[in-house]
């Protein structure tokens, strides 16, 4: 039998690869009892050695998962007993900053927030934000095409890579860390590796592009009255503010309620009787402009009956308070044990599709359970949460799974917008891909990855 730990010591170093039992002390992610479990743990700290890693796994047939911040709901980075997790925790450099270009080189492993803050003392930022940002890395982001909250204005992370750094499943390394915004030059090979989760290549370096900091953010809550002026609403705010909209949140009233009650410690912006209640961003770079814009745009709503009322921020620490309510999500798990689900459908048809979920539940599951519905609405991005009593999760969750992925069919909607497919959506893959895109998808995994040793058992 070969060992595993061993060999990837000597390839690594001792300190850089933990065993079973070592890693079997790790959290296996977000919103999870269990921990991990694999042969090892291999941490190597450059990209050399990422291809060494996978150079001795491919010729000894041995799968390997790749992890970077665990904050996936897809079960997308779990690992079994005889496998290697190869995770990207020791390569968090950011290699440099280029004001004048505007981009970031960065190792997969750094994250989010860290990025966020070194770009600001540039006066740049790198605007994809998302609640995790504090541990979710920016190759794992990559890996999953990650969304979040101002996807509106910047789009996904895949419209903010500009090159890459990649090793394939044999070892080779790839490099191609484009930092042109503009460079069409044949095939562009990133776009084979975001979003792929980690089974066409490991992720090792990334170039990104940087905007120039906003020096305004304008926010309000708003009350609305019935879905139809949320989507006037989204409309109206969008062509107002001339381009500045950057996150248009909205939360259904249960939510909202539920964010929003003590001992949530969040101070209610509105009332909670309103069936639905959007956060609105602005982002610009005049205060007097921005503000007298802002304001106008609400309340030219406010006179047209899209909106009911709003509570506008009036400092930074109310914008952050705004986000807080909207962030506090793991809140949901007081009411009972949360099936979560995000998926993406058409905005005129989200109130039927809510309105159906909503009725078929008690009649499906039972009347001991809660729904919540919030999310990205700008973008077509809803998360929705059911929670049941612990004794029901078992039996409950295959029920609300074919509920809510079962019903995307008929609104042309997607099992996933933002985390990906992972083990947990595969069953329902072909809701949203067709058979021809299947089969492609097949076929450019068995070129990259005959071997079938990066991350499999997932997507396909």
């Amino acid at each position: 039998m070969i060992d595993i730990v061993n060999e990837l010591r000597a390839l690594i170093g001792a300190a850089a690869v933990l065993d079973a039992a070592e890693l079997a002390t790790r959290s296996a992610g977000a919103f999870r009892a269990d921990n991990l479990k694999a042969a090892a743990l291999a941490r190597p700290q450059s990209t050399a050695e990422v291809s060494a890693v996978l150079r001795w796994c491919h010729a000894h047939a041995v799968s390997v998962v790749t992890q970077g911040g665990l904050t996936g709901l897809v079960h997308g980075a779990d690992a079994e007993p005889g496998e290697v997790i190869l995770s990207l925790e020791n390569m968090r450099a950011i290699e440099a900053i280029d004001p004048v270009q505007r981009t970031a080189t960065v190792q997969a492993g750094v994250t989010l927030q860290t990025l966020q803050e070194a770009a600001d003392d540039y006066a740049l930022a790198f605007p994809l934000d998302l609640g995790a940002r504090g541990s979710a890395t920016l190759g794992g982001m990559a890996a999953t095409n990650a969304g979040g909250n101002r996807v509106i204005r910047y789009g996904m992370t895949r419209d903010m890579i500009l090159g890459l750094e990649v090793v394939l499943a044999d070892g080779t390394i790839v490099s191609s860390l484009n930092a042109l915004i503009k460079n069409n030059t044949g095939y562009d090979l990133k776009q084979l590796f975001i979003g792929s989760e980690g089974t066409l290549g490991v992720i090792t370096r990334l170039v990104l592009r940087l905007r120039e900091k906003p020096l305004t953010t304008n926010m309000a809550f708003v009350g609305v009255d019935g879905f139809d002026n949320v989507a006037k609403l989204l409309k109206h705010m969008d062509r107002k503010l001339g381009g500045t909209l950057s996150a248009f949140e909205v939360m259904w009233q249960d939510f909202y309620a539920l964010m929003s009650t003590p001992p949530a410690g969040k101070t209610p912006p509105l009332p909670q009787h309103y069936p639905f209640y959007v956060l609105v961003e602005s982002q610009g770079a005049d205060r007097a402009l921005d503000d007298q814009r802002f304001n106008g745009a609400l309340e030219s709503a406010y006179a047209a009956g899209i909106a009911v009322d709003a509570a506008v921020a009036q400092s930074e620490a109310d914008c952050q308070g705004f986000w807080a309510l909207r962030d506090s999500v793991e809140r949901v798990m007081r009411t009972g044990a949360p099936i979560i689900f995000d998926i993406s459908l058409p905005i005129a048809e989200m109130e039927n599709y809510t309105r159906e979920l909503k009725s078929a539940l008690p009649t499906t599951i039972g009347p001991d359970h809660r729904l919540f519905v919030f999310g990205h609405l700008g973008d077509g991005n809803l998360h929705v949460v059911v929670t049941v009593p612990p004794g029901d999760y078992a039996a409950a969750r295959p029920k609300v799974e074919a509920l809510v992925y079962g019903g995307l069919a008929a609104f042309r909607g997607s099992v996933s917008a933002e985390h990906g497919i992972g083990l947990e959506k595969k069953p329902w893959l072909s809701i949203s891909r067709n058979a021809a895109e299947l089969e492609l998808m097949k076929t450019i995994k068995g070129l990259l990855d005959g071997s079938n040793i990066l991350n499999p058992r997932k997507v396909i």
